[in-house]
């Protein structure tokens, strides 16, 4: 197997999967953006968004885990020229995760008041987190179903796909967004932070749909479950339950951030749900090369080619660190009128205000993590991964965010610890990558 890992190629990857990949936070996004021009209560409507946007944030990336372990499985097994192995692989994966999204329908819908209690809601904010949860979570089975998909598209080097089907789900949601939440004259009545909930909802069914059409048409990967059981699915729920086991770590701290910024007051968390939505947005723009590392290194590694690793983390670093600074530069351009998207409450607007360069700051730091996390998705090593994010999370951020809140540093303190935590994420990844394969590219 010839390696290209032009430019060309990389961003042949890269671009389809950053589209891809921010189609759940365009989701969140918009109806950040929608919900918080609303003439009505907009500011507890914001906050009750942001804070179940974490909470269903946190869904979405434990149980969805199972596009990395497909990817994964299915790259390394392409390389290796062994695809037809695990081609059952992913129906059998697929049925899996909608029978857990299914519980967690059952166990958290009867609960939601008492779980959003918990974020320290009360009152309206309360009310609207219930009502807004209540809906959005029958979306939660589509994600799944649809990230899984993905995570197969990915295996097989293909991000062209998933971005044809992300762009449709967003234009959807947008377009609904605005009809639902707004309303039109004689027509739809205006459903406020509901008609949020039914648009993220209705596109996510949409993206499903076409998912399973993309798949059965496109890919030798058939939906069908086919027994027995696929050797690789031990492997898989291994990866799978490594994985879970690191997403509960990082949600643990958005938990503490988002629990922390609620404690402080209604205009503390609607800014806290602004900047957290666009470091999301961020996160997942340079997510793009993290899929493309994640990609490629899964049919490097399975192809044993360990030199063309290497060529592969220098060249992802330079193209992660250019598109942070790139996307900071965006954002110190567009300081003010950002956060004017988002709300016209200017208590709301000086809290954003005041950390918005932290989060700009962090994206050349987040970049460098995030495609580090994406190579050893790429390359199985998910009990490190695990490791490191329980390290990251209860040894640095969460003893940072205590001690910089006794100094009443507020949204300055849970930004500047979520700072320190992506430090402690990225940096020890760069030094295990490069101990364990540059001995194994100069063996070559």
């Amino acid at each position: 197997m010839n390696a290209d890992l032009s430019t060309k190629n990389i961003n042949r990857l890269a671009i389809p999967a950053l589209i891809a990949g921010i189609s759940e936070p365009i989701l969140s996004l918009t109806d950040t953006a929608v919900v918080g021009n609303i003439d009505v209560n907009a500011t507890q409507s914001l906050a009750a968004v942001g804070i179940v946007t974490t909470f269903l944030s946190m869904l979405i990336w434990v149980f969805g885990q199972t596009r990395s372990a497909i990817s994964s499985i299915i790259s390394q097994y392409l390389g290796a020229g062994k695809l037809d192995e695990v081609k059952s692989l992913p129906g059998q994966a697929i049925v899996i995760i909608i029978m857990i999204s299914v519980f967690i329908i059952v166990t958290t819908f009867p609960f939601s008041e008492h779980i959003f209690k918990l974020y320290n809601a009360s009152g309206l904010i309360l009310d609207y987190c219930v009502e807004y949860y209540n809906i959005r979570i029958f979306g939660f089975p589509f994600t799944l179903f649809t990230i899984a998909v993905f995570g197969a598209f990915r295996g097989l080097q293909n991000t062209l796909y998933p971005m044809i089907i992300a762009i449709i789900g967003a234009s959807t949601n947008i377009a609904l967004d605005i009809i639902l939440v707004y309303g039109i004259d004689g027509l739809i009545p205006a459903l406020h932070i509901k008609g949020a909930a039914y648009a993220s909802v209705i596109a996510q069914i949409l993206m499903a749909l076409i998912s399973a059409i993309y798949l059965l048409k496109k890919t030798p990967i058939p939906l069908k479950v086919q027994l027995p059981l696929n050797k690789e699915l031990k492997k898989f729920s291994a990866m799978v339950l490594n994985l879970f086991i690191r997403t509960i770590a990082l949600n643990v701290t958005l938990y503490f951030a988002s629990s922390f910024s609620t404690s402080y007051g209604a205009e503390y968390i609607a800014a806290y749900t602004i900047a957290i939505n666009i470091w999301f947005f961020g996160a997942f723009l340079i997510d793009g090369y993290a899929s493309a590392g994640n990609i490629l290194s899964g049919k490097l590694y399975g192809a044993k080619h360990y030199h063309s690793l290497i060529k592969l983390s220098n060249k992802l670093i330079g193209f992660g660190i250019v598109s942070g600074i790139v996307i900071a530069i965006f954002g110190a351009l567009f300081y003010y009128r950002i956060g004017e998207i988002f709300t016209d409450d200017q208590a709301v607007l000086n809290q954003f205000y005041n950390i918005f360069w932290i989060v700009l700051a962090m994206q050349p730091l987040c970049a460098l993590a995030f495609i580090f996390d994406g190579m050893f998705k790429g390359l199985g090593m998910m009990k490190y991964l695990r490791n490191l994010l329980l390290f990251a999370t209860f040894i640095v951020f969460i003893p940072v965010l205590l001690f910089l809140d006794q100094l009443e540093y507020k949204l300055y303190a849970v930004f500047t610890a979520m700072t320190v935590w992506i430090i402690a994420r990225g940096v020890p990844l760069i030094i295990k990558f490069r101990q364990l394969f540059l001995p194994l590219a100069q063996k070559q």
